[in-house]
């Protein structure tokens, strides 16, 4: 095992409060430094808000004595390894780098010789030398020279579980030979695997490829769906059937739209990064328009459902349940989520629209529980977000079921995406 170490962690969110537990349980001593004095308060009473760090991992990592949560900035002193972990959203399709650099000008009031700071946040080519590094090096201290500068993209699948972190291959990058050696040496020790980068920004560039890879091809079964409405044939059945495919094709599935915080966002960075040399990518562009436009596709598809059944129906007589609430299934993280991003088209029809989601009910109007009397009261249920908890044989007898996710074999009464 690696020496212990006393390791900083800014920013307790999806991506740093894992991190935060692996370097626990690997050994080293913790501060996890937060701005959101209740995310703190939460982390100090045990109470996890992260799906794939259970509280009873919280309070495991608090009880060693080798996990602080704080939002006291001068909890940082003294660490050896630090990384930033803070969100990277997309404000109007540019990028928006305020926390990343705000995290690293909090760091340089506390940096000092041989240090090792490391940048998780998803981004795009050329934020850890251009951004992370000067604002680091305010401190009088100069990158790669006085301490080591790294890039270690995350590589979460919300909803696997901490432990299945371990097993996924981490991208480790350095602005010099020593920083890179400095990562390898630190992720080595929290992971099972660690893949050297030749160089940051093709790390950096790496993360934003894998994200929007995920982005074009969702989108391109997403627009599969109206193709193949146009056509008269179920997209659900050409897919599987092209899925039995043994080489050249890998599947993936239509819904409501692709949330959360990395494909709309990570996508929305490369495109911008690629315009602003001149370079624009029509292909991903397209892509991100699609994804943008089809939670008001699914919406519009519920509508032609009711209107086809109930021709006396009108928007403003129609009580429709939604049920998911969160941006993909199983995970309690209604980032971005184009489930209820469908919700707001069907309200600007004059639709009763009723939101169930047992995972969301954190989320304001969202009911966490479907009973039998609302599935009789609606003109039509959609499922937009196939959790496995949901009651599928109570969806199953309502009068018209719209279902975005391929879960239900089509019938009289149920209509797929």
């Amino acid at each position: 095992m690696a020496p212990s170490r006393r390791i900083a962690v800014v920013g307790q969110g999806f991506v740093g409060l894992p991190a935060a537990m692996l370097a626990v349980q690997a050994g080293h001593s913790v501060v996890g430094y937060d701005t959101d004095p209740y995310r703190v308060l939460r982390l100090e009473h045990g109470d996890s808000y992260v799906a794939d760090v259970s509280s009873a991992r919280l309070v495991e990592a608090l009880h060693s004595g080798r996990y602080l949560p704080t939002g006291d900035p001068d909890a940082l002193e003294g660490f050896d390894i630090a990384l930033i972990a803070v969100p990277t959203p997309a404000t109007d399709d540019r990028p928006d780098l305020s926390c990343i650099e705000a995290a690293a000008k909090t760091l340089a009031a506390y940096l000092r010789p041989r240090c090792l700071v490391i940048l998780e946040s998803t981004t795009y080519p050329g934020t850890t030398v251009d951004i992370v590094a000067p604002a680091l090096e305010t401190s009088g201290l100069t990158a790669g020279r006085d301490f080591r500068l790294g890039y270690a993209p995350e590589r979460l699948d919300p909803g696997a579980g901490l432990d299945g972190v371990v097993h996924v291959p981490k991208i480790a990058a350095g602005i010099d030979e020593q920083s890179l050696r400095a990562v390898v040496e630190f992720w080595s020790g929290l992971v099972d695997t660690v893949v050297p980068a030749p160089d940051i920004q093709t790390a950096e560039f790496a993360k934003l490829v894998e994200n929007a890879f995920r982005l074009v091809n969702i989108s391109f079964v997403n627009e599969l769906t109206r193709d193949a409405a146009v056509l008269g044939v179920s997209v659900w059945a050409a897919l599987q059937l092209a899925a039995t495919k043994p080489y050249g094709y890998m599947p993936f599935h239509p819904g409501a739209g692709a949330g959360g915080h990395c494909l709309p966002s990570d996508t929305a960075y490369l495109a911008w990064c690629l315009r602003t040399q001149g370079h624009p990518s029509p292909l991903i562009e397209t892509a991100a328009r699609v994804n943008r436009n089809q939670p008001g596709y699914v919406a519009q598809r519920i509508m032609a459902g009711l209107i086809r059944r109930f021709h006396t129906l009108t928007p403003d007589r129609a009580r429709i349940v939604l049920l998911g609430a969160t941006y993909k299934p199983d995970v309690a993280d209604v980032r971005d989520s184009c489930a209820l991003k469908v919700s707001t088209e069907l309200r600007r029809t004059g639709a009763e629209v009723i939101v169930v989601d047992p995972l969301a009910t954190d989320v304001n109007g969202v009911l966490a529980e479907l009973t039998l009397a609302l599935v009789a009261q609606a003109s039509a249920v959609a499922v937009l977000v196939a959790h496995h908890g949901l009651d599928y044989d109570l969806i199953r007898r309502a009068r018209y079921v719209f279902d975005a996710c391929g879960v239900l074999e089509p019938g009289p009464n149920i209509e797929q995406l």
